[in-house]
């Protein structure tokens, strides 16, 4: 059914219809912006990747094809981006053992609806932990598993994003995943 709407979005757009790729921003624009902001962990910069992302998508919406999904093909483009933005920063490589590093920024938290204060506090300290956790895992690795567990990809849709076989982005994101449970565990432990 989504499918379906976003093709039909997708051709009424390229028949002119420019509402109906506003209607595509609307849809994908928090989803975008979320990936953004756990890649890259700046606002200013994940506002400015989700706009350019739905400018490359617009001026090459007559490549899309729709044996794929929209969603697929949007994130490939944001994904490309994002290995474009980390190309030219020339990130130094990183070691999975490498010691961690503390991060004064805070996440960005959104509102619990719980009644409990004291739920609230754990609840926050929690989520302070788990982000930190994902912020030490690979760039690689993160991207996957922000991919999976934050945005809700299946594995067949991340391997098309990422160009990789299903196998190893299963693999890749079962070892992100084991490794935020190992740096969970030792900071519950410490």
């Amino acid at each position: 059914m989504v499918e379906q709407e976003d093709r039909t979005l997708v051709r009424r757009c390229l028949e002119g219809d420019k509402k109906a790729f506003e209607m595509l921003v609307r849809k994908y624009q928090q989803s975008l912006m979320n990936y953004f902001c756990r890649m890259v962990q700046e606002r200013e910069l994940s506002i400015d990747f989700t706009q350019e992302v739905f400018l490359r998508a617009y001026s090459a919406l007559h490549t899309y094809r729709e044996k794929y999904q929209f969603s697929t093909w949007l994130f490939r483009i944001a994904s490309n981006l994002l290995i474009d933005h980390w190309r030219k920063k020339k990130l130094p490589l990183v070691f999975i053992d490498a010691s961690e590093n503390e991060d004064d920024r805070e996440p960005i938290q959104l509102p619990d609806h719980e009644p409990s204060i004291s739920e609230r506090y754990e609840r926050k300290q929690l989520t302070v932990l788990i982000e930190q956790a994902i912020n030490q895992l690979p760039e690689n690795w993160r991207e996957l598993f922000v991919l999976r567990h934050i945005n809700d990809f299946s594995y067949k849709e991340i391997a098309a994003i990422k160009n990789l076989p299903v196998g190893t982005v299963k693999n890749r994101v079962f070892q992100a995943k084991e490794m935020v449970r190992t740096i969970l565990e030792g900071r519950w432990t410490a």
